[in-house]
């Protein structure tokens, strides 16, 4: 969904990556800081109904996993340890943005059935995840689908910073059911894309999808 803006964050996203190659850094480094910073915004923050705040550092942290992946293609220099260090990091990362707006919910925030919908996007989220690795490893393809991660980020916070700074909180409301909504289709797409790879090799009669 998001895809088209992804060439000007690179392009954003390159003097940060450059300026943290010169001081040393590595991307794996900065995979794990970034995510340090996330769990630390949305644990420490949302739970105590600090939105805004804790939106803003999380927003700050995530850009992380733009940085490391620019890092690595500047540096010529991927591992697969460092791909499976920024996919499992990032699980932990989002499963801490939901997990604090459950906790805000059932707290300052005071509305029961929105822990129970934040925890559906804490699932459906992960779920999503897992599908396309799991594929991937058995030689499928799962890509895609209604609502990929950075679209499920970038809708998330963003409505959760304007119902902290403006008060919207119906924005908030309605950005977590699209969410766990879109999650949960994007689940059952990708299921649907591996069953229809798995069918066509079954079955050499029937075009590849």
């Amino acid at each position: 969904m998001l895809k088209r803006f992804r060439d000007f964050w690179q392009m954003l996203m390159t003097p940060p990556a450059k300026a943290l190659i010169a001081i040393g850094a590595t991307p794996d480094l900065v995979t794990l800081l970034g995510t340090i910073g996330v769990v630390a915004g949305a644990l420490v923050f949302y739970p105590t109904g600090h939105l805004l705040i804790g939106t803003i550092v999380i927003a700050c942290f995530v850009f992380s996993d733009m940085v490391d992946g620019l890092m690595s293609r500047l540096l010529e220099h991927s591992t697969k340890f460092g791909a499976f260090l920024d996919s499992s990091l990032d699980r932990i990362g989002d499963a801490a943005i939901f997990g604090g707006l459950a906790l805000y919910f059932d707290g300052p925030g005071d509305y029961r059935m929105y822990v129970v919908v934040s925890l559906v996007c804490l699932a459906s989220g992960s779920v999503t995840s897992y599908v396309r690795a799991k594929a991937e490893s058995l030689g499928y393809q799962a890509k895609g689908g209604l609502a990929e991660r950075t679209d499920r980020l970038v809708i998330t916070l963003v409505s959760v910073g304007f119902a902290a700074l403006l008060h919207w909180h119906w924005l908030m409301y309605a950005a977590l059911w699209f969410v766990a909504v879109a999650s949960t289709i994007t689940v059952f797409q990708r299921l649907w894309t591996v069953w229809r790879q798995a069918r066509a090799e079954s079955d050499p009669t029937l075009p590849r999808p």
